[in-house]
């Protein structure tokens, strides 16, 4: 299976480097995992709600260009269904089972995600009501997806 992580902008702190690609080397042994960065707008201070609509909306013409037209694709947004880690893995272990062999899961920039992005999504997934910085929601997610993996395979993980 294929697993592609769309996220927008580049993350800056090397501490959050480190744990994505740690995640992302433990996944190897489970899927094909890659991430694609998309160039994020710069947001000015106090930006009305038109502004931050063009905003989303130049970020999610960059993210629906990265988005294959046979991808099951997951926008992860507050309002999306909040499933526990086995939910979740059996989210991913469905989609594998009936034929989606290459899912998208899209991470919006410090305002979200486009109107756009969210009518493309098959699906919408939260991990909580709280709100996340974009860049710790990569490393909380590649977290989630290597357990999932671990509980799908009846393998031992921390709990």
């Amino acid at each position: 299976m294929k697993i592609t992580l769309i996220c927008v902008g580049k993350l800056k702190e090397d501490f959050y480097t480190a744990a994505v690609a740690e995640y992302a080397k433990r996944l190897s042994a489970y899927c094909e995992f890659r991430i694609i960065q998309v160039e994020d707008e710069k947001t000015p201070n106090a930006a009305s709600m038109r502004e931050q609509d063009v905003i989303k909306d130049k970020e999610g013409e960059r993210i629906l260009k990265k988005i294959e037209d046979k991808m099951y694709v997951v926008a992860l947004c507050i309002d999306g269904k909040q499933p526990d880690s086995m939910q979740f893995s059996d989210f991913i272990e469905r989609n594998m089972t009936y034929g989606e062999s290459s899912m998208a899961f899209i991470i919006g920039g410090s305002l979200g995600l486009s109107k756009a992005v969210l009518d493309r999504a098959d699906y919408k997934l939260s991990f909580s009501k709280m709100t996340f910085p974009h860049q710790l929601m990569r490393v909380i997610f590649a977290e989630q997806l290597y357990r999932a993996f671990k509980i799908m395979n009846n393998e031992p993980y921390h709990k």
